[in-house]
């Protein structure tokens, strides 16, 4: 019977997720940990021209230039300001079968949660202040939901890329000198 009783945990396993939750904007979003790195508190960043708004800059993490995106402007929002709760949060993020590290900053970590798959809603069609295909779900915490993102999506170097030339486009297009 050691089969059923294997089986039986690795289903309980997946009836719930852990998530780490953290403050933007006032409101609470999570991500799922697997993809979580590491936690670091917020340093200088290496700013880096011709980028898009929601690039902040570049981090140096054991030798590697880790980028380093301002979540918040990214949901087109205002940049996060700078406090002594902020943090990045490294992630692992897979780009056409390639992994890639990314720093978030965020406004706050809060906790990390379990939360059962049977408290999380799928992402509504309509009515959230982002994109939906950014929400992997809705979570149900107290009471409250928490939104619980697609990293792969919301990090996606392809639409990072294409948020860069859309601002090289405007810039060119307002007269303004790109790089030579």
């Amino acid at each position: 019977m050691p089969r059923s009783a294997t089986a039986a945990e690795a289903q309980a396993a997946d009836e719930q997720s852990q998530y780490l939750t953290f403050m933007l904007g006032g409101e609470q979003f999570a991500i799922g940990i697997l993809g979580i790195k590491e936690i670091i508190e917020y340093a200088g960043l290496t700013e880096v021209p011709m980028m898009p708004e929601c690039i902040r800059g570049v981090i140096n993490m054991r030798g590697a230039v880790v980028p380093v995106l301002d979540l918040s402007a990214r949901f087109g929002r205002k940049v996060t300001a700078i406090t002594k709760r902020t943090c990045i949060i490294i992630v692992e993020i897979e780009s056409d079968g390639e992994r890639h590290d990314m720093g978030v900053i965020v406004d706050a970590v809060n906790a990390v949660l379990e939360i059962p798959l049977s408290e999380i809603e799928p992402a509504p069609a309509f009515g959230a202040k982002i994109r939906t295909d950014f929400i992997a779900g809705m979570g149900k915490v107290n009471g409250k939901f928490v939104i619980l993102l697609n990293v792969d999506q919301v990090l996606s170097p392809d639409e990072i890329s294409a948020l860069a030339q859309v601002g090289a486009n405007a810039q060119a297009s307002a007269g303004v000198p790109g790089p030579t």
